[in-house]
């Protein structure tokens, strides 16, 4: 699949989504929005694909938010229908079953930053910007940030980046865990490519039962998650692979996974 701006390549397991307006600083209007949300729904049910990958195009931006010129153009109504959309798509993008890694390769503000954060996994260039900075339009984020970033950073230190609309480079970004990696700007997409070889090499039913197990435990209590973890664990015990893992161990060779 290959829209105008919005390119989906897939190979060797792993689908790689680039926003392609570089000339735009690949900000988010709603026709690549309504393209990345057709997208991550074929996504979903492409067992082919073990790993997603999310980018920008060109060098200096991963995505710079919302196309703020065609904002500007937008009744009340429409710009509502375009932060729904929005935020629609990422918890989509949250919900996939794969594991997804935001390669972060430049400037990341406001929906950059809030898909970064829909994101599982975020590699940073050295050259990465990152923040939530909306309050200085008059604005907050609407498309998850709210909510999002204090679960991963915590709330004073989210509750500072987003009342100031401060933005960040990568090695503060890494710093207070917004990012997991960072890498140079030349050497991302390898960097990217080797973290998901390593999830390529584990079995795809696990991955998702693990994700799933973290994601839905993470909002509630201990006991409830370990019940959670325990149904994901069941789903994985007459698979397949647990039994192509289990050989492969006795026998001192590579599994051979299949999704099964």
């Amino acid at each position: 699949m290959e829209l105008r701006e919005l390119l989906v390549e897939s190979a060797g397991g792993v689908c790689t989504i680039t926003l392609n307006r570089p000339g735009s600083m690949n900000s988010l209007n709603l026709r690549i929005v309504e393209a990345l949300a057709e997208a991550v729904a074929a996504l979903r049910f492409d067992r082919s694909v073990r790993v997603a990958v999310i980018t920008g195009a060109g060098e200096k931006a991963f995505c710079s938010g919302a196309d703020l010129k065609e904002r500007a153009t937008l009744p009340p109504d429409q710009v509502r229908r375009f932060i729904a959309t929005i935020r629609d798509t990422f918890t989509a993008i949250e919900a996939l079953p794969q594991p997804v890694i935001a390669a972060v390769n430049g400037v990341a503000l406001g929906g950059g930053t809030e898909l970064a954060l829909a994101c599982d996994l975020r590699i940073a260039s050295d050259r990465a910007t990152l923040g939530l900075t909306e309050v200085k339009l008059a604005i907050i984020p609407g498309a998850g940030g709210t909510q999002r970033l204090p679960r991963l950073i915590g709330k004073g230190r989210a509750m500072e980046l987003i009342l100031t609309g401060r933005s960040i480079g990568a090695a503060e970004a890494l710093a207070i865990g917004l990012v997991n990696r960072v890498a140079p700007a030349g050497g991302l997409m390898e960097a990217v490519r080797k973290l998901a070889g390593e999830m390529l090499s584990a079995g795809p039913v696990a991955l998702q039962q693990a994700k799933l197990a973290i994601n839905q435990g993470y909002e509630t209590d201990l006991a409830t998650g370990l019940k959670l973890e325990t149904a994901a664990y069941e789903a994985v015990i007459p698979t397949r692979d647990r039994a192509e893992g289990l050989a492969a161990f006795a026998e001192k060779r590579k599994p051979v996974y299949k999704g099964e």
